[in-house]
């Protein structure tokens, strides 16, 4: 039987931006008291439980479970499905899942963390029942940058608007997809602008439509890089918006490997040009624009 109590940080971490990572930090420094810092979340797509479908995940599985893994938590990540969990109540959570499952010690959350079928408990409740089952619960307050509360819903608005240097404040670190690359139709090799593809996961927010100065990690080395967001309105037919990156100074089959691109700053809309010449003509100045930043 495990006998090594477990500081355990609660949420959904949706982005992992600041304020959820001031209750990571609050389960990893538990290490010091000899407690084994873990993470309790949710897949993405409670996300759209949450909010009836309204808003779109912020990041894939891939990126949240990569993103807290470098944080301090690898192999101590303990992820469901809402489905398997939304019928339990606050009781049966705190008794099975935290203190069975995890063995937890600690327990660390938002002060506004609510849990349970229907989310009818919080704060208190996981308190009283901690004394019953054998953890403290510890809270972290809401971070604030420059008076705004950071918060996945504040941060899905800055994605959606293009304002990226703002959501990447707030993330604490540049928003970023992390995916496969996939074959795509290879009109940017015909123009002389090859790009890998990467596609949004189904349900997940997808930036505003547009060009993005961008950085690509291959191999652990960056490349500058440009991106369009959107669903290339100058190429007739109808498709899903994916990423296309175009990788300055680089060439090299990159099918099938998991690539990081992360967004800097918004360059433009997405637009519709009259030919694919005008397009070629409009990259090339994107491009030079992208050299500028460096």
């Amino acid at each position: 039987m495990e006998t090594k109590k477990r500081a355990v940080a609660l949420g959904l971490f949706d982005g992992v931006h600041l304020g959820h990572r001031a209750v990571l930090d609050l389960a990893l420094v538990q290490k010091e008291n000899g407690l084994q810092p873990a993470v309790f979340t949710f897949n993405p797509t409670a996300v759209l439980h949450k909010t009836s479908g309204k808003d779109g995940y912020i990041y894939s599985h891939i990126n949240k479970y990569d993103i807290l893994e470098n944080f301090g938590f690898l192999g101590n990540i303990y992820s469901a499905d809402f489905e398997e969990l939304c019928g339990m109540s606050g009781e049966e959570f705190a008794e099975n899942v935290l203190a069975k499952k995890l063995n937890a010690g600690i327990v660390c959350c938002g002060n506004d963390f609510r849990f349970g079928k229907n989310s009818s408990c919080g704060v208190e409740d996981l308190r009283n029942f901690g004394k019953k089952y054998g953890f403290e619960v510890q809270t972290a307050e809401p971070v604030k940058i420059n008076n705004i509360t950071v918060s996945s819903g504040e941060i899905r608005r800055c994605l959606v608007n293009g304002e990226i240097e703002k959501a990447n404040t707030l993330l604490g670190e540049p928003y970023n997809i992390y995916t496969t690359v996939v074959h795509g139709n290879e009109i940017g090799r015909t123009i002389n602008f090859p790009t890998i593809n990467q596609n949004y996961s189904k349900g997940q927010l997808v930036l505003k439509y547009g060009v993005y100065f961008t950085t690509t990690y291959i191999n652990n080395k960056k490349y500058r890089s440009i991106t369009n967001i959107g669903v290339k309105p100058t190429i007739a037919g109808k498709r899903t918006p994916l990423a296309e990156t175009h990788i300055l100074d680089f060439s090299g089959n990159l099918y099938g490997k998991n690539i990081e691109v992360e967004f800097n700053k918004f360059i433009r809309p997405e637009m519709k040009f009259s030919s694919v010449e005008e397009l070629r003509e409009q990259i090339s100045r994107d491009i030079a624009e992208v050299r500028s930043f460096m």
